[in-house]
């Protein structure tokens, strides 16, 4: 995996071959059903010690995104405490595929309460979980009260993350739509959130159907949307992480988006 690993996000069933159709060693898929609170899933044939060992083989680094539902952060106990378990079922599951990470989104709380409780479940979360391999917390596009939307939540969110044990394990997922349309200029905010983090871990690059700071999570192609691609290119290679495209249109969307930024970032 180069300094500029540039894959995409793919069908579970088979990611190896996935990454072979797109000409990449670097790809990111779900464990089992993304919008759903069950626990996770290896459907590759031969199970999770096969997919280690095959993507082992084949040279192709795997993430793992988790479920949507999951909301470490939120005060009603029905969603907070099933997402901490379900989170520590897919990290466990990612760890024995031989996952580089898992990647979860930062949540949020209602507009009315307090998100000092979110920044404070957050810490507790963490304090709990066992992490054998690293968690990744993803910036979001949207919600008023948003653990991980704005600059300044991400602060308050990485203050509180780091008074619990297992802090180190705790990286961070830079995605463009998302900052785009959570209104965070994509011009200069590597430097920003190297600043509050210390570290950059992933990319997601994708590009925005919507304009900055709609609060809307909609990913199209790049050159179709409202990111601007030379920004784009350069937060990559300021990054220096590996990149999963999230963009629509399968293999032919996707290795054109892969082809796009390989061109630019060289």
């Amino acid at each position: 995996m180069g300094e500029f690993a540039i894959g995409a996000h793919v069908d579970q069933a088979d990611p190896l071959a996935e990454a072979s159709a797109r000409g990449t060693d670097v790809v990111q898929f779900f464990l089992g059903d993304p919008q759903s609170y069950r626990g996770p899933k290896v459907v590759y044939p031969g199970g999770a010690e096969a997919l280690r060992a095959d993507a082992a083989a084949a040279g192709v680094a795997l993430y793992v995104h988790s479920p949507y539902p999951i909301n470490v952060a939120a005060t009603n106990n029905r969603i907070r405490i099933p997402g901490r378990k379900l989170l520590q079922q897919h990290v466990l599951a990612a760890a024995e595929i031989g996952a580089r990470a898992v990647i979860v989104h930062g949540g949020h709380l209602g507009v009315d309460e307090d998100a000092g409780i979110g920044f404070d479940n957050w810490r507790k979360c963490i304090q709990g979980l066992e992490l054998p391999i690293p968690l990744l917390i993803e910036n979001t596009a949207g919600g008023d009260n948003a653990m991980a939307r704005r600059l300044e939540a991400i602060d308050r969110l990485w203050e509180a993350i780091g008074r619990a044990d297992g802090a180190e394990r705790v990286g961070f997922c830079l995605d463009t739509c998302h900052a785009h349309a959570g209104g965070i200029d994509l011009v200069g905010v590597v430097e920003k959130i190297r600043a509050i983090t210390g570290r950059i871990d992933l990319v997601h690059a994708n590009d925005s159907r919507d304009a900055f700071d709609s609060g809307a999570d909609r990913h199209t192609n790049f050159g179709s949307g409202f990111v601007d691609g030379e920004a784009l290119v350069a937060l990559v290679r300021e990054a220096g992480a590996p990149v999963i495209c999230e963009t629509p249109g399968g293999v032919d969307g996707q290795s054109a988006d892969i082809a796009w930024l390989r061109d630019r970032v060289a």
